[in-house]
């Protein structure tokens, strides 16, 4: 099979880390290593001959040119023309298949000429904007699969690239699209502007294929995503014991976007697991620490939602037992990477590029690649034993380790304790009350301080059984759904709290 040939533009030191990490994924990633061969200068060995010369003559002999630009212009010649400009002239004069990146959307901060350049480039062809890495990889993984479909050397997509069968627009929630583009200018400076349309937006993101949606799409942002994607769900259990064994104590089935799907399991795992209090000897507000920090529980849980392989009929499941948390999603490692190597810097090779770069510009995955590091590391900073990570007969198996009751005192803070005893370690509905204790708050303010992102979870788990018990009512109990509701102590709550030695100023 004849390999096509990848011209990455010249050396650019401010694109550095971009086009190294473009290389690294395109030589990892199973389906493009098949199909393509990357020239990078860099990589060049020492020789006799001028620069300009070897990189002009390599554009020569590619078979497509990928030009990333950023602000510099570069090194100009006696003509005031830099490499990178002569490299994007002889692609075009060569009649060559062209993909341009630039970098950023401020263009007034830009070099004169690099602003010409742009402007000649986008004047033949499309462009794409991105911000970081992740976005370039994306991108051009999106542009080249399509290209190997253009030429009928594959005849399907990636899963979350191709076509979802059956769904139409219709299908997609508009408003969760504007939210999405809300939470991505603020948590990743993503360069549409909040006024576009949600077309546009799925446009910018690669996520309709020929006007229809795709997969990434139904489950980023659909309606009812598992109509059309049964197993795309995650099943949440909690034990007693240290085994999986009928009847089970807690059992949940999550449906919705990703996003949901994340935000529910999390916050199923966080309302069972130990918190402990401090008193405010460190601050006005009360210390918090849950027994596996928040952070872990989200890592493991957004790891099996974004990289499970989605053609597997076996879904997500999230099992809570007395020593351990263990998350199961159906998928494997990509060849490029071993279970030792997921302890160690490594590129992001994502299962789902476009799922992943959805949660990524929303800040779920903090920084794609380092995920299962910075687990091990919080893990260890808590005092708790390293998560196991596994395959299992095509499953991926991650487990963490509760800390033992002779720990159960310790602080998870670098070894900092607030005030802690026995008894304050609290089921969901004496956190609530614990939060109450000082002053009302509002729905909202009360799930900020529990750190809960589902709404439903923390009516269920939290405030109804508080509000059933009588521990907690209503400051406007005439209007229930005025929006300056808060909720206080009932003189019942505070006996139960005097009752667990849980001082109330």
């Amino acid at each position: 099979m004849t390999s096509i040939r990848i011209f990455i533009s010249s050396v650019q030191k401010e694109l550095a880390e971009e086009r190294l990490a473009l290389r690294d994924y395109l030589q990892g990633d199973a389906l493009l290593r098949r199909f393509f061969e990357v020239f990078l200068f860099e990589d060049m060995p020492a020789a006799d001959q001028r620069a300009d010369a070897c990189y002009l003559e390599e554009v020569q002999k590619c078979d497509l040119y990928l030009g990333i630009f950023a602000y510099q212009y570069g090194w100009e010649d006696e003509t005031g023309v830099s490499p990178t400009h002569y490299e994007f002239n002889r692609a075009t004069e060569l009649g060559k298949y062209r993909l341009i990146y630039v970098k950023g959307v401020d263009d007034e901060v830009r070099h004169p000429k690099m602003k010409v350049l742009i402007s000649e480039a986008g004047a033949s062809l499309i462009r794409r904007r991105f911000n970081s890495s992740e976005e370039l990889i994306s991108a051009v993984y999106v542009s080249l699969v399509r290209l190997l479909e253009e030429r009928e050397l594959i005849r399907f997509s990636p899963f979350d690239a191709s076509y979802c069968r059956n769904a139409t627009l219709d299908d997609l929630e508009n408003d969760k699209i504007t939210r999405f583009l809300g939470l991505a200018r603020r948590g990743r400076s993503f360069p549409l502007p909040e006024d576009t349309t949600p077309q546009e937006v799925l446009i910018h993101l690669n996520l309709l294929d020929n006007g229809r949606p795709t997969h990434a799409a139904i489950l980023l942002f659909g309606k009812k995503p598992q109509r059309f994607l049964i197993t795309s769900e995650v099943k949440c259990a909690h034990f007693h014991g240290f085994h999986v064994e009928k009847p089970i104590p807690s059992y949940q089935v999550y449906k919705g976007t990703v996003f949901d799907l994340v935000d529910q399991a999390k916050d199923f795992v966080l309302s069972k697991i130990d918190l402990w209090t401090g008193d405010r000897s460190q601050g006005v507000q009360v210390s918090t620490v849950y027994e596996i920090p928040q952070e872990v529980v989200s890592e493991a849980i957004v790891n099996a939602v974004c990289h499970r392989d989605y053609t597997s009929n076996a879904s997500v499941q999230v099992m809570l037992f007395k020593d351990r948390l263990e998350v199961w999603n159906p998928g494997s490692l990509p060849p490029t990477l071993t279970l030792e190597k997921l302890k160690e810097p490594h590129h992001s090779v994502p299962a789902n590029p476009l799922i992943a770069e959805s949660l990524y510009l929303t800040k779920y995955i903090e920084r794609m690649g380092t995920g299962i590091r910075d687990m091990l590391d919080r893990c260890r900073q808590a005092g708790l034993p390293e998560p196991e990570i596994r395959l299992d007969g095509g499953v991926w198996v991650t487990t963490i380790y509760r800390k033992e009751s002779t720990q159960q005192s310790e602080a998870h803070d670098g070894g900092q304790s607030p005030t802690q005893s026995p008894t304050q370690s609290f089921g969901p509905v004496v956190r609530l009350l614990v939060e109450l204790k000082n002053t009302p708050l509002s729905s909202g303010e009360l799930r900020d301080r529990l750190k809960l992102s589902h709404r439903p979870t923390f009516r269920q788990n939290y405030l109804h059984p508080a509000l059933e018990e009588g521990f907690v009512e209503l400051t406007i109990p005439d209007k229930p759904n005025s929006s300056r509701q808060k909720y206080r102590l009932t003189a019942k709550g505070r006996d139960y709290l005097k009752y667990l030695c849980i001082e109330i100023s």
